[in-house]
């Protein structure tokens, strides 16, 4: 667990269709940096069609741009017993994104020359299985071998009951390896319960207390707070789970311990979107731990992992992306950063095992980065006008292969019209990605409307005829 969808932004299938009733956004925006109506509009519209398509009660929402917070704000329910409307200044669990603050701590320490990423555990914990083989940096990379202690997507009734952190680590670090140390990435919670066991020993001081000291409060981050230890409080989000299309129920709460280093934080999004200003701005460490953080890790044979330490690594149409998903009970959340873009994009929501948190961000994300070369631009104008034109239940032919054309029957262009129509004409239509396969180029799109968004995408033959053409929800 602890993360919503690893190393996956892309959307997904939707979870539910049971809708959440009416939303409330509330918003609080830096003057400064005010953003246009238009964007806020269409934040709007993505956050609420994403929690109508996939029934999760709430969604809290920051935004970044030209490195400041430009929008936070809420929607949907926070608690559904009693009603609460969510607001902006609610904490939500960000689950696995603390890894990224501990791989802070410990590029802390490394600037104090009270460790080093390349030491072997054995230096702190000799008795764990092969110790004197795996590094702290093999543990911040999810390369070192040990097995996670939480993959389910739920809480096992061995983690309804508290425990010591030194007893995960011995328990799953004391296991055979999974592989031998550098070879293969995989990832491990127990690398970071592990990790956050190493910041206690070296600086004397609990693993919050120390996140608490050095991170926290010198970037005014006051919302924060140990969601492993401390019970949500009545001004926080509740967090809930769904068996299958069933109703929302309470999720309920794993025992104090199991968390540490691989995901006991809870926060505002605003507060994580400070954070994400601070790694654009490489504010806290310095600029040699920074690119420690986000250099991708390569195994032992040069392969690429896509990973830094406690953050994802990648280039996204042409973006450079720090990012990571998260996940504990009651709650997943997706946090992307564009350090060169003075960008990012913080959603937090209260359901577990659920797509909204990445739908959204996606969402978002695209509309920081509308597709802007004029062949794009093309494209996407062409997949507009066939939209509308599905919207009346007709088609030009032409600009289909005769697959496409078999597949648009009478029925099919009648359900288009029937469903689309409605809608009325989209607010945006815009391009989030392209890609080849098949001899074909796939590309991808966000059709906006006031009350929903909708996914298109398509396959074109090197001649330029639509060989595939579909529309689906977001989520």
């Amino acid at each position: 667990m602890l993360r919503a969808s690893v190393r996956a932004l892309l959307l997904v299938l939707l979870a539910s269709t049971v809708p959440v009733g009416p939303l409330a956004a509330q918003a609080s925006v830096d003057a400064s940096a005010s953003p246009s109506s238009e964007l806020r509009s269409d934040v709007d519209s993505v956050a609420r069609g994403v929690l109508d398509d996939t029934g999760v009660p709430s969604a809290s929402v920051a935004v970044v741009r030209g490195g400041r917070i430009v929008i936070t704000t809420a929607y949907g329910s926070a608690s559904l017993d009693p009603k609460r409307d969510a607001t902006p200044d609610m904490r939500y669990a960000i689950g696995s994104i603390t890894k990224q603050f501990t791989a802070a701590a410990v590029l802390l320490l490394q600037e104090e020359g009270k460790l080093s990423l390349d030491d072997p555990v054995s230096r702190w914990f000799p008795d764990l299985t092969r110790s004197d083989e795996v590094t702290l940096r093999e543990i911040l990379s999810h390369t070192s071998g040990y097995q996670d202690f939480w993959p389910q997507d739920y809480v096992p009734p061995m983690m309804l009951d508290s425990i010591d952190p030194l007893e995960v680590v011995r328990r799953w670090a004391g296991k055979p390896l999974d592989f031998e140390p550098g070879t293969r990435w995989q990832y491990s919670n127990t690398n970071f319960v592990l990790a956050g066991l190493i910041v206690q020993k070296v600086s004397g001081r609990s693993f919050f207390d120390f996140v608490r000291s050095r991170i926290l409060e010198p970037l005014g981050l006051e919302s924060a707070t140990d969601f492993d230890r401390l019970a949500s409080g009545a001004t926080d989000a509740t967090g809930y789970l769904r068996y299958a299309l069933g109703p929302l129920r309470p999720a309920p709460d794993a025992g104090s311990g199991w968390m540490l280093g691989a995901g006991e934080l809870s926060m505002t999004a605003e507060d994580l979107a400070r954070w994400d200003i601070s790694l654009i701005d490489e504010s806290l460490l310095k600029p040699s731990s920074y690119d420690e953080l986000e250099r991708e890790v390569r195994l032992n044979n040069g392969a690429g992992t896509g990973y830094g330490l406690g953050v994802d690594v990648q280039m996204r149409n042409g973006h450079f992306m720090v990012s990571h998903s998260g996940e504990v009970s009651g709650f997943t959340a997706q946090n992307l950063v564009f350090p060169e873009d003075s960008a990012a994009v913080v959603v937090l929501t209260n359901q577990d095992a659920a797509p909204a948190s990445g739908a959204i961000a996606r969402g978002v994300m695209t509309l920081l980065f509308p597709a802007a070369d004029a062949e794009a631009a093309a494209h996407t104008a062409r997949a507009r006008r066939i939209f509308e034109g599905l919207q009346d239940g007709r088609i030009d032919r032409s600009l289909f292969t005769d697959d496409a054309n078999a597949y648009f029957s009478e029925q099919a262009l009648e359900d288009f019209r029937s469903s689309l129509g409605p809608l009325g004409e989209p607010r945006r239509f815009v391009e989030t990605g392209s890609s080849e396969r098949g001899g074909m180029t796939g590309r991808s799109y966000l059709a906006y409307f006031p009350d929903r968004v909708l996914r298109v995408w398509t396959y074109s033959m090197p001649a330029g005829t639509l060989e595939q053409y579909q529309v689906a929800p977001t989520g």
